[in-house]
C-alpha cells in the first residue's frame, strides 16, 4: 500500500487505468470534463503496473481498474464515481480537493 500512497500523494485526482479499458476511458473523460487534470497511471504501460494492480486489489478494488483517488482518498471504481455523479456530489468533491476551481 506504500506504493499507492506515494503515487497519490500531493495530487488532487489520480486515476489508475488500463489504456485498453473502455470504463477507464469513460471515467477519465468524465473527470476531465469538469476541467480537472487528473494524474493518470496506465497500469499496462508503467514498469511496476502489475505490482500496483495487486496493491489495488488488496485494498478491495475489484476490478482493479479504473480506480479513482480524489484528495488522496480512495473513491473506488466506476460504480462509485458514477454514483457520486448522479447524486451531484462529484463536482463538489473535486472542488474540495483543489482539482477544479468553479
Amino acid at each position: 500500500m506504500e506504493v499507492i500512497t506515494r503515487m497519490v500523494a500531493d495530487r488532487p485526482v489520480v486515476i489508475f487505468s488500463r489504456s485498453t479499458c473502455c470504463m477507464s476511458y469513460t471515467i477519465k473523460t468524465l473527470i476531465s470534463g469538469f476541467g480537472a487534470n487528473p494524474t493518470i497511471y496506465e497500469l499496462d504501460e508503467i514498469q511496476n503496473g502489475q505490482q500496483v494492480e495487486r496493491e489495488l486489489h488488496k485494498m478491495g478494488c475489484k476490478p482493479s481498474v479504473p480506480v479513482v483517488f480524489i484528495g488522496q482518498q480512495l473513491i473506488g471504481g466506476p460504480n462509485q464515481v458514477m454514483t457520486l455523479q448522479v447524486k451531484n456530489q462529484l463536482a463538489p468533491l473535486l472542488k474540495r480537493a483543489g482539482a477544479i476551481w468553479i
